[in-house]
């Protein structure tokens, strides 16, 4: 039995990619080597030449995705001795022609990750959103849109934390975006960051 994982969903184009159904899930808590592997034997995540960690995939200069896997939480760099073990892993999407939206961003981490991740997600307790009505209302008073146009959430499941964010034109319409999959053990580092920023 194969998968069928969609590279074409994740930029809206449209080929096909079959991934074994036995293929092993990297995530993070995993070593450098188990998510190298696996984004290697991963069609949608493959590393040409010259990549390892991080993937740049481009359909056009109007779409485009990326996915790094980290050994740093995400947020400010902290001094972290975590003995190769990955902390973070993100996808990032570019799309002028389709847009980017939250919906979408969930369909992508179900296409690389597959079910029982996509299941974990739809678990997960939304803990922090932004922004808020205290920072719109401080950006519209200063005539700088640029903070209220970022949209995010936190999310916290049984397994892992999901962070989604994107940000929006002027006119309104999202074009760029990311979902980072990261530990448990990094949410409040992060959300107090988030706070921070309001």
């Amino acid at each position: 039995m194969q998968v069928v994982c969609n590279y074409g969903a994740i930029l809206g184009i449209g080929f096909f990619v079959l991934v074994g159904a036995s293929s092993a899930t990297a995530l993070p808590g995993q070593s450098i080597d188990e998510v190298a592997s696996w984004m290697q034997a991963n069609p949608t995540v493959r590393p040409r030449r010259g990549e390892k960690l991080l993937v740049r995939k481009q359909d056009s200069a109007a779409q485009s995705f990326s996915f790094q896997a980290s050994l740093l939480p995400p947020g400010k760099i902290t001094a972290l001795a975590n003995g190769g073990i990955v902390r973070s892993e993100v996808l990032t999407l570019f799309d002028v022609r389709n847009g980017v939206t939250f919906d979408r961003l969930r369909a992508s981490l179900r296409n690389i990750y597959g079910a029982t991740l996509s299941q974990d997600y739809d678990r997960a307790q939304v803990i922090y959103t932004y922004p808020t009505a205290n920072t719109i209302q401080h950006e519209v008073n200063r005539a700088d849109p640029h903070r209220a146009a970022l949209q995010g959430e936190l999310r916290q499941s049984d397994r892992y934390a999901y962070w989604l964010e994107v940000a929006q034109t002027s006119e309104g319409r999202a074009t760029s975006g990311r979902l980072t999959v990261l530990l448990r053990d990094d949410v409040e580092k992060l959300a107090a960051e988030l706070r921070n920023k309001e």
